[in-house]
């Protein structure tokens, strides 16, 4: 087949894809039932894919729902995967659960934020975590990670700040590698540059605790508290807005955490 604008194009994309996750040829070929022959001619623009094998290919690469429209696009085909406003009335539903879901969660904190963390909603444990942050770091829209590591948010509130930060780098790290969001790549690069600031030493550490996961460990009016994170996704999304959106809770890591957040959340 002659070679195509549209087919250099897709190819050249599957390429970035496929090299960014360290497959050959003949492997991803294997994954996605085709062939390695007919791979190299998609790669080189001599062939375009068929839209199903298109999308089997990026499933098999793990590609991100977004890039998925993209690699469509690309081809010459119709994007696949809507994006839907959070506040459109089609995904009241969803809305509504997560909204419940947030709430149940209480006293502990739990919230939801989008693709470049910011923040969709919070329950009231979040909000308590937030007392007293200037009100410049509080302006809509909330940015988790920027709330976090920036010396006037919580960073100074955190007593093992340096294991915490490098775990969010190292998560928005894992993610740039998977996606090509050049807004969640300047979130990255605005927050790895924040000064760290030292902890306030107004409350001695706790003793020793078995962790079973890294805790965020923090003060909230002179008491420390410790978290266990959960981050939860959507399986097999069919909506962009949907498939970008991811619900973190906070798990009490030890008795005292507990007792505590019930005394304060009634």
């Amino acid at each position: 087949m002659t070679t195509t604008g549209t087919g250099t194009a897709v190819g050249a994309l599957l390429r970035t894809w496929r090299v960014r996750r360290g497959l050959s040829q003949l492997e991803l070929a294997q994954r996605a039932d085709s062939s390695s022959r007919h791979l190299s001619f998609i790669e080189t623009g001599r062939s375009r894919p068929g839209e199903e094998l298109l999308l089997r290919l990026a499933d098999r690469l793990e590609v991100p729902v977004r890039d998925r429209n993209a690699l469509l696009v690309a081809a010459g085909y119709e994007p696949r995967f809507r994006q839907t406003p959070l506040e459109d009335p089609a995904l009241d539903t969803l809305r509504e659960g997560l909204e419940r879901l947030l709430a149940g969660y209480e006293p502990y904190p739990a919230l939801i934020v989008d693709g470049a963390y910011r923040v969709v909603a919070a329950n009231r444990g979040v909000l308590m975590l937030l007392d007293g942050l200037p009100e410049h770091l509080l302006e809509p829209p909330l940015n988790a990670m920027r709330i976090t590591l920036h010396p006037e948010g919580l960073a100074p509130r955190i007593r093992n700040l340096p294991e915490w930060r490098g775990h969010l780098l190292a998560q928005m790290e894992r993610q740039l590698v998977l996606g090509r969001s050049e807004e969640l790549r300047a979130l990255y690069e605005e927050v790895a540059a924040y000064p760290h600031p030292d902890p306030t030493p107004e409350a001695e550490p706790p003793a020793p605790v078995p962790y079973f996961a890294l805790p965020l460990v923090i003060e909230h009016d002179g008491q420390l508290l410790s978290f266990v994170s959960s981050i939860s996704t959507f399986n097999t999304p069919l909506d962009v807005t949907v498939a970008e959106l991811a619900i973190e809770t906070m798990l009490p890591a030890d008795p005292a955490t507990v007792k505590y957040l019930r005394s304060v959340g009634g």
